[in-house]
């Protein structure tokens, strides 16, 4: 006979979700003692939890969980996507408005790149995006040193190996060279880590400055470096189906090959 699956949600999750803390770190602070479900510390984050059970943090009770947020927001280069840095770099959180919540990042920018950087309040709405599932393209401005021609990119749009990693076809278009210098429009629905500075430099190309401009239906728009700017909640509730309604499906993209003049 089938064993039952227990009512509630499990506690990690639930404590990601009142804007605890992520729920990896969720589970930390359970191994280390932190947390009690109706009076009794619990040592293991296996264990699912509804409204009738009481949660205390630290000796405190737990709030009742936030509705989803998101927030849109331009990093500057230089910064590291990362609560804690081992080598002491700045990092995002460091730069983020004080009366901000607690946030989490939609996956990461390197140090040296910038542009839309997704933060949202809530753990599932940080997995859904980040999934390759959702199929969201995430398209990004790139200036590389050299003069490439659309001979050299095709390899990018066909899907290409590097050192053992497989990347999927990219959508690549040149812009116009500028100098000893070409700015390009990528577009990605992966974004393993370094992937498109990768990619370039698998066909002689060196990338030096990345700038991303959209994350699915989301747009960096005219948003200042440093700036936050919340999502209205009825435009992230469509978006990621959160009523219940089927989350907008990405449409295909068309996209025609600049010549440079």
């Amino acid at each position: 006979m089938a064993q039952k699956t227990p009512e509630g949600d499990r506690i990690a999750k639930v404590l990601a979700r009142a804007g605890v803390a992520s729920r990896r770190e969720a589970e930390r602070m359970i191994e280390a003692g932190r947390v009690r479900v109706n009076g009794e510390i619990i040592a293991r984050a296996a264990l699912n939890v509804t409204d009738k059970d009481k949660i205390e943090v630290d000796g405190k009770p737990l709030n009742a969980p936030e509705p989803e947020r998101l927030w849109l927001y331009h990093k500057p280069a230089g910064l590291v996507t990362s609560h804690k840095d081992e080598q002491g770099r700045p990092t995002i959180f460091d730069e983020l408005p004080e009366d901000l919540p607690r946030v989490m990042s939609v996956g990461r920018l390197d140090l040296n790149s910038e542009g839309l950087l997704l933060l949202t309040n809530d753990g599932g709405v940080k997995r859904k995006l980040e999934l390759p599932s959702t199929g969201w393209l995430r398209r990004y401005r790139v200036r590389i040193k050299g003069r490439p021609t659309d001979e050299m990119l095709e390899p990018l749009r066909k899907g290409t190996r590097v050192e053992g990693t497989d990347y999927l076809p990219m959508i690549v278009s040149i812009d116009r060279q500028q100098g000893a210098n070409a700015w390009l429009t990528v577009g990605l629905r992966e974004g393993k880590n370094r992937e498109i500075r990768r990619a370039m430099e698998s066909i002689g190309l060196s990338v030096n400055r990345l700038i991303r401009v959209s994350y699915g239906p989301f747009q960096l728009g005219q948003l200042k470096p440093g700036a936050v700017e919340e999502v209205r909640s009825k435009i992230v509730r469509d978006q990621l189906g959160l009523d219940g309604a089927k989350p907008d499906r990405p449409k295909p993209e068309r996209t025609r090959r600049k010549r440079i003049r």
